[in-house]
């Protein structure tokens, strides 16, 4: 008798069960570093984390979350709305103010039309549907060396090719992209290539803002080499609110004239509240339709709730006040940060840094042949020290430039100054004892 259901398709045996396999897409999406640096930490609870991310807790905006709250649910009708299934693109008032923001910051860029707002549960799921609408197994992402390691993850996932192109204290060297894209023609592989991935404002992990010319240069350099297919520049432009001195640059996109190539992602997690989960996209036309059918695929629209909850925020105007707020930290803190480089960090030979206008993050090189990774002598330093960091490592892709493992990222964003004073102390004391052959 047989024992097929179908071509190929064997029927299972009652009470034997098969060993699970997990997916292609599930195995290479395993093994990111940020689980094992939690870990790391969790194990050691007294350590100086200048390893995580995230926003400074002291400054999460309770009060002004409670007021807007408040509002939201005296208005009955809002309140039901609100607690209804919301569109897929996104609450229209909360578009048309990213759309008017956009106008002003960067008005000079092509005009955009409320359809090419898209809001997503933050910048990452942005980040996730543009890729998923964008590559296809074994196609092309290029990135700066080095760059945000989420995304290395994200699109590992998807089966893309991640290739590190030469960046320096300003970003990405568009002359290096340029040299890369005709590598890739020369071998025959250019119509895999279908992005440039670029974080142009205080960019993670290097902390890097790319100047006006190379934004412009990169854009060009894009639509150029498109005769045979397209390629994007996806802009992630999460940091942007969290200038601490000089004036704002316009976004990639003022330089895309015909709206068809630049692809922005922000995000309100950075400038107001992560747990809100709030993010946007500003899409060229012919991606409006891909990407809004992949999100209606997953989640029919990002929860309505803390759409309509921002929405008021801002109304109310709230979010100003307190991004000047967190502003005014995170420049302390910064500060605080570079005043302890400069005092602990600069009389260890071979050590330097770049100096940050913005965001969050310092990006850390060591003398050549120092192994800043978690299987390091460095690693195992700081954590006897006590002292916590993300090796620079993970933050390059596996292919393209080379990987820099005398490198480390710190994040000054949770801790309080004291602990970030102490932090860099720690980690200087780790390093000259490494240097020393006592690590």
């Amino acid at each position: 008798m047989s024992n097929t259901i179908g071509p190929g398709t064997a029927r299972p045996v009652p009470g034997v069960s098969a060993a699970y396999q997990p997916s292609c897409r599930a195995r290479r999406s395993g093994g990111q570093p940020i689980r094992q640096l939690m870990a790391c930490a969790l194990e050691n609870p007294d350590l100086i984390s200048l390893a995580v991310g995230l926003v400074d807790p002291e400054t999460l905006p309770t009060t002004a979350a409670r007021d807007a709250l408040a509002a939201l649910l005296q208005d009955p009708r809002a309140a039901r709305a609100a607690l209804q299934y919301g569109t897929t693109p996104g609450h229209p008032p909360l578009r048309e103010w990213l759309l008017q923001r956009t106008a002003v910051l960067d008005s000079s860029g092509p005009a955009i039309s409320p359809d090419q707002v898209v809001i997503t549960a933050g910048s990452n799921q942005l980040l996730h549907l543009v890729s998923e609408s964008l590559f296809d197994p074994g196609d092309i992402v290029l990135c700066a060396s080095p760059t945000y390691f989420v995304y290395l993850g994200l699109v590992g996932g998807l089966g893309v090719r991640a290739i590190g192109v030469a960046g320096d204290a300003h970003g990405l060297i568009p002359e290096a992209l340029e040299d890369t894209l005709a590598r890739f023609d020369a071998a025959g592989e250019l119509p895999r290539v279908k992005a440039v991935y670029l974080v142009p404002y205080f960019d993670n992990p290097a902390g890097t803002t790319m100047p006006a010319q190379r934004r412009s240069a990169v854009v060009e350099i894009a639509k150029r080499w498109s005769q045979r297919n397209k390629i994007h520049v996806i802009s992630d432009e999460a940091y942007r609110e969290l200038r601490y001195e000089g004036d704002d640059l316009p976004s990639p996109r003022v330089w895309d004239e015909e709206a068809d190539t630049v692809i922005v992602a922000g995000t309100f997690s950075k400038s107001f509240s992560p747990g809100i989960r709030v993010g946007w996209g500003i899409l060229p036309r012919h991606l409006i339709a891909p990407v809004n059918e992949q999100k209606g695929n997953v989640d029919f629209g990002s929860p309505n709730f803390n759409q309509y909850l921002m929405a008021k925020v801002l109304e109310l105007g709230l979010w100003e006040p307190h991004l000047e707020r967190i502003r005014a930290g995170y420049r302390q803190k910064l500060a605080t940060a570079l005043a302890a480089a400069e005092q602990y960090l600069s009389p260890l030979a071979g050590v330097d840094w770049i100096r940050p206008q913005g965001g969050l993050y310092i990006w850390v090189r060591l003398p050549p042949g120092m192994d800043a990774g978690m299987s390091g002598a460095l690693f195992a330093a700081a954590v006897r020290q006590g002292v916590l960091y993300v090796p620079g490592e993970y933050c390059y892709p596996g292919a393209g430039e080379p990987v820099c493992r005398h490198s480390l990222r710190l994040s000054f964003g949770v801790q309080s100054c004291a602990k970030i004073r102490e932090g860099v102390e720690k980690l200087a004391r780790a390093i000259a004892a490494v240097s020393s052959g006592c690590g």
